[in-house]
């Protein structure tokens, strides 16, 4: 019932993987109750979990949706229990995300062959717009890129969000002009996930490569192994960190609340400051 009561398709989808995590550690659990799932249980799960490879940020999505099925229930007064007041998630340290800005310009600068450029130009694109996402970005038509600025909801908030498009970011967009679409990824791939994950493919094979004989295969010795999409948004804070860009003023370009919830509805953040620091760090980035 708590899965019915979801929107959106990827909640569904992390509630289903807890589900069914649960019931292959433990066949019974459609036999017990709310009372059975106690801490030493919850205990007993970790490990299981653990001993099939599930990285520790992954179970505190999935303790997070049990947890909210507890709270539910408590609710509707269908038990007391709740194993969470003795049962803790634990922080896995999040890997590096972000280049520096002479890493940056080397990925800029890179001979790329033509086959990586249109992923590189998308990275940048993501990147001039403040770490954009990509289910934000691909999915978005033409209509939305009003007076100079993309205007959208993000997919993650449902928030309204607003970023100028700066002449490095509208270089791109008039590169790969979609007839629909603002670009044409999507009007190529209806599916931006399909794109992003030849994205993801691409970007880690950026750098020099070696051929064994005439005409043999490319192996590749990537710059960045790890780089993805995610790496535009975390380098973008960075280097505005880096810029002594305020802190507020970082958050609220990430489409992040300013501290307290409760203030943040009573300020109406000055919404140059945020254009301001994107045209700080771009500047940055070209520096010589």
């Amino acid at each position: 019932s708590c899965i019915e009561r979801k929107n959106k398709p990827s909640t569904k989808s992390s509630y289903e993987q807890a589900i069914n995590n649960l019931l292959n550690c433990d066949p019974l659990l459609l036999e017990k109750s709310f009372d059975d799932i106690n801490v030493r249980y919850m205990e007993s799960f970790d490990r299981w979990m653990m001993s099939q490879g599930i990285t520790q940020n992954s179970r505190n999505v999935y303790y997070r949706n049990i947890r909210s099925v507890f709270n539910d229930a408590i609710d509707e007064e269908l038990t007391t229990t709740y194993p969470f007041r003795k049962f803790k998630m634990k922080k896995q340290a999040t890997k590096k995300r972000s280049l520096t800005i002479d890493e940056l310009r080397t990925l800029r600068d890179y001979p790329v062959e033509d086959w990586q450029k249109k992923y590189v130009d998308l990275f940048f694109l993501m990147f001039y717009l403040i770490g954009i996402n990509a289910a934000d970005l691909l999915p978005a038509k033409r209509k939305q890129l009003r007076n100079g600025r993309l205007d959208y909801e993000r997919a993650k908030t449902y928030k309204e969000y607003s970023i100028k498009v700066e002449p490095e970011a509208q270089a791109i967009i008039d590169r790969y002009k979609g007839k629909d679409h603002l670009l044409s990824f999507c009007d190529e791939h209806s599916d931006y996930k399909y794109i992003l994950q030849r994205m993801s493919k691409v970007l880690k094979t950026i750098g020099p490569y070696e051929r064994k004989g005439r005409g043999g295969k490319k192996t590749h010795i990537p710059l960045f192994p790890e780089l993805s999409q995610y790496w535009c948004r975390h380098t973008w804070a960075t280097i505005a960190a880096e810029l002594d860009i305020p802190k507020e003023t970082i958050a609220a370009a990430l489409g992040h609340d300013m501290g307290n919830t409760t203030t943040a509805i009573y300020i109406n953040f000055n919404q140059k400051k945020v254009d301001e620091a994107n045209r700080r760090v771009i500047d940055f980035l070209y520096e010589k």
